[in-house]
C-alpha cells in the first residue's frame, strides 16, 4: 500500500482533517470580519426601522421624479454590498430598490398611497412571516441591483427565469436616443415661440418719436400745428425728412390721447371728492373738492380753441 494511503482511522488521516477544519474555519472568519463602521451599522438599522417607502428614502409624500432619483443614487452609494459590509446592508439596499420602484411608478405609487403596505404585499405576494417584507423582493421584473446599475452605467444583467441575461450596449444606447427624441418633442413648441418672438424682434423696428426724453430719444422737436413737444434721435431727420408731417400729425394724436386719459382721471377723482364730501356731510372737504384742478382738462381745452381757430 502506498504511504499516502492512510488508513480510515490513522493519525495522518486524522491530522489532514484537523488541518483542513482549521483552514474552512479561518476563511469563515476572514470572511465575516468584514470590516464596517459604526455610522454604517446605525444606518442600516435606521433603514429597517423605517414603516413606509417614503421614509426609507427620506422624501416627502408629494417628491418629485427627480428628487426621488436623486436620493435613490446617494443611499444607492450608501448601502450597496460592495461599500457597505455591515449585517443587513443587502436587505436595506433592497428596501431602498423596492421603495424607488414603487414611488416612481405612478400606478403602483397611487395604490400604495392609497392602501398603504399590506396592500403591496398582497398585490405581490409577500410572505406575511417576513419582518421586513418591503425589503424581501424587488418590485417588477428588476432587482435593486439591476437599477442602481443602470443608473451608474454598470454592466446590467436581467433575469429571465432562472437565468441572468446581460442587457447589450446597443439596447440601452436605443433607450437613450428614445429618450432623447421624446424629451425633444416636448420641447419643441417652446422653441418654436422663443423663435419667433425672436424673429418678431428682430423685423419689428423702433418707433420714430418720443413724447419723454430717454437715452436713446434724447433731441427735442415741436410739431409745426400744435407746437407739441416730441423727442427722437440723432439721425431723425436723415430717415423721416420724407413722412415728418405724417409723424407729427401721430404725435399731435399720440399726446392728445394722453391728456384726454389724464383729463378723464382728474375729472373723476374731484367728483369722488365731492361725493364723499356730500356723504358724509363735510362742508370743508366739500369746498377743497371743488377747488381741486384738473390741469390735463384745462390743456385739452386749450388745445381745442386752438385748434379751431386754426
Amino acid at each position: 500500500m502506498p504511504a499516502n494511503n492512510a488508513s480510515p482511522g490513522s493519525p495522518q488521516l486524522r491530522k489532514r482533517k484537523t488541518e483542513e477544519s482549521a483552514d474552512a474555519t479561518s476563511d469563515a472568519n476572514s470572511e465575516s470580519s468584514e470590516k464596517f463602521t459604526e455610522e454604517q451599522l446605525r444606518a442600516v438599522e435606521q433603514i429597517r426601522k423605517c414603516k413606509d417607502y417614503y421614509e426609507i428614502l427620506g422624501v416627502p409624500k408629494d417628491a418629485g421624479e427627480s428628487e426621488l432619483r436623486k436620493q435613490y443614487k446617494k443611499l444607492a452609494l450608501q448601502f450597496h454590498p460592495d461599500k457597505n459590509k455591515a449585517p443587513g446592508a443587502v436587505e436595506a439596499f433592497k428596501a431602498i430598490g423596492n421603495a424607488f420602484a414603487v414611488l416612481t411608478d405612478p400606478v403602483k405609487r397611487k395604490r400604495y398611497d392609497t392602501y398603504g403596505l399590506e396592500a403591496m404585499q398582497t398585490t405581490e405576494n409577500y410572505p406575511t412571516q417576513e419582518r421586513y417584507y418591503y425589503a424581501h423582493s424587488f418590485e417588477g421584473d428588476m432587482t435593486a441591483e439591476e437599477i442602481f446599475n443602470m443608473f451608474f452605467n454598470g454592466p446590467t444583467y436581467v433575469r429571465r427565469g432562472s437565468q441572468w441575461q446581460r442587457f447589450h450596449s446597443h439596447q440601452a444606447h436605443h433607450t437613450h436616443e428614445v429618450s432623447n427624441r421624446s424629451t425633444l418633442l416636448q420641447a419643441l413648441p417652446l422653441l418654436l415661440m422663443i423663435l419667433v418672438s425672436l424673429l418678431s424682434s428682430m423685423f419689428v423696428s423702433d418707433p420714430a418719436f418720443s413724447l419723454t426724453r430717454t437715452s436713446k430719444y434724447y433731441y427735442e422737436r415741436r410739431t409745426n400745428n400744435l407746437d407739441i413737444p416730441y423727442y427722437v434721435k440723432e439721425n431723425f431727420l436723415q430717415n423721416y425728412k420724407n413722412t415728418l408731417p405724417k409723424i407729427e400729425r401721430q404725435v399731435e394724436d399720440e399726446y392728445m390721447m394722453q391728456v384726454r386719459t389724464s383729463c378723464f382721471r382728474e375729472r373723476n377723482y374731484k367728483e369722488n371728492m365731492i361725493w364723499k364730501a356730500k356723504h358724509f356731510k363735510d362742508i370743508t372737504l366739500e369746498t377743497k373738492a371743488r377747488d381741486l384742478r384738473t390741469p390735463s382738462c384745462d390743456i385739452l381745452n386749450d388745445f381745442y380753441k386752438a385748434y379751431n381757430r386754426h
